[in-house]
């Protein structure tokens, strides 16, 4: 079997991607990710989950490699990655009351063939209405600061949700898993 290639440093893309049972490695890509002027939100994660893979692609010249990238949009805005306590404040309190989009791309490359496949899987989440000391709570515990949202849904951030919809719900966490199965298999991966 070709050996998988993870091109992401993020602890929470490699515990989805494990739960596949399928062996692989990870390796961080080291690429800009800039935006372009003007670029939609879909386009960013489509090129830059390409670009991560494409990084990787001659020192794994003959593995799968998954690139990932995640934004959160709300009201048209790019949500990044807070970093902090105020700009996590700040973001949960925008959200509050609000649908945001979570926007993944994914890419699977055939660095052997150079076949890439690209895609990007939405997901909303609804927040219910949060008041300042239920947002400072949550973030105390949880110091979600790597997150764009300033949440993990795989943890107590659930609890900030009204509701949730899309078709794949890893995707919220950074790796649609359900979409990633169809590229793989187009790639003849056997997957149990």
């Amino acid at each position: 079997m070709r050996r998988l290639l993870l091109a992401s440093s993020s602890p929470y893309r490699r515990d989805l991607l494990s739960r596949l049972q399928l062996p692989f490695d990870c390796c961080a890509p080291d690429i800009d990710e800039t935006a372009y002027a003007n670029e939609p939100a879909e386009r960013l994660v489509q090129r830059l989950a390409g670009a991560k893979a494409l990084a990787l692609a001659a020192s794994h010249p003959d593995h799968l490699i998954i690139g990932s990238d995640q934004v959160a949009v709300l009201g048209g805005d790019i949500l990044g990655k807070p970093h902090t306590l105020e700009r996590a404040m700040a973001q949960l309190k925008a959200c509050s009351g609000h649908s945001v989009s979570f926007l993944t791309g994914l890419a699977l490359l055939d660095s052997r063939s150079g076949r890439l496949q690209v895609d990007c899987v939405p997901f909303t989440v609804h927040f219910r209405e949060l008041d300042e000391a239920r947002i400072e709570r949550y973030l105390r515990i949880e110091q979600p600061y790597d997150c764009a949202g300033s949440f993990k849904a795989e943890g107590l951030g659930i609890s900030l949700f009204r509701s949730t919809s899309g078709t794949d719900a890893t995707s919220l966490i950074g790796l649609p898993l359900i979409r990633l199965v169809d590229m793989l298999l187009a790639e003849g991966v056997q997957i149990p």
